[in-house]
């Protein structure tokens, strides 16, 4: 059985995120049932101040904008659901992220080990597990090592998590 949002946020925000973050961060999903799509906006927050947002519609201007650029071709995709798998993902690691994309992480997150969590090609899976308490003061640098492959969104809050931890520079 699926968790409530309530219960998803209750496990990002309280149980599973690092202590040094406990109480400064905050997770945001919600939709507008009264528009004719029920839109959707994601968020997180920091001390209050929101440095991650997207909205359905952000997500679905990134989502034509591929499909018109043919950044990723469908010639290239195995199948058609290859193909869109493809576009999500290089959607996300845009900064676009739906409610469903956001869900869909929160699952394999939770579902999976930490290990697997870190190594993620799903952006928001790895982020999560970035802020996880079970990710330690040692393997921190090791991510660090490598914020050039991730997105500039998820660089600001791998940065976040080594500020927080308190390791200097010379650490890293």
């Amino acid at each position: 059985m699926g968790y409530s949002w309530s219960a998803m946020r209750k496990v990002l925000e309280q149980e599973n995120i690092c202590d040094s973050l406990k109480g400064r961060i905050q997770y945001f999903v919600t939709r507008y049932k009264k528009t004719h799509d029920e839109e959707c906006r994601v968020a997180i927050r920091l001390d209050g101040k929101e440095i991650f947002k997207s909205s359905f519609y952000d997500y679905l201007k990134k989502r034509k904008t591929l499909i018109e650029s043919n950044v990723i071709l469908k010639e290239h995709a195995k199948s058609s659901w290859d193909y869109w798998r493809k576009i999500d993902a290089e959607i996300i690691n845009q900064g676009g992220l739906d409610r469903f994309s956001f869900y869909n992480a929160f699952h394999k997150y939770h579902n999976q080990s930490i290990g697997k969590s870190l190594i993620s090609s799903d952006m928001v899976v790895k982020l999560f597990a970035i802020m996880d308490r079970r990710v330690g003061k040692r393997r921190l640098p090791i991510i660090f090592s490598e914020i050039h492959t991730y997105p500039e969104w998820l660089q600001l809050f791998v940065k976040l998590r080594i500020e927080a931890e308190g390791i200097t520079a010379a650490q890293v």
